[in-house]
């Protein structure tokens, strides 16, 4: 999920060719309920920011695991040897 706009999500989804949709939360509603949202730093700089973290959530809602440290090149294999 990203606080990019829908037509912003759409337009990467476009370019990509992802045969999928993203999620888009602009008002950020969802992303700080899950806690993916806050205070980061880059270069001495703060500033707000949203968190790569991914969550495995069951067929129930229930979420079983949270990413928060995702390597990009190994995330998909980590979690599907999670769901094994």
């Amino acid at each position: 999920m990203s606080a990019d706009s829908v037509k912003a999500q759409k337009s990467f989804c476009d370019k990509q060719e992802f045969p999928f949709s993203l999620l888009s939360d602009p008002s950020k509603e969802t992303i700080k309920a899950y806690g993916a949202w806050g205070p980061k730093k880059f270069m001495g700089r703060e500033y707000e920011g949203i968190f790569r973290y991914s969550y495995l959530i069951d067929e129930n809602g229930t979420i079983e695991r949270v990413y928060s440290k995702v390597k990009t090149k190994t995330h998909a294999k980590d979690i599907l040897s999670d769901l094994d």
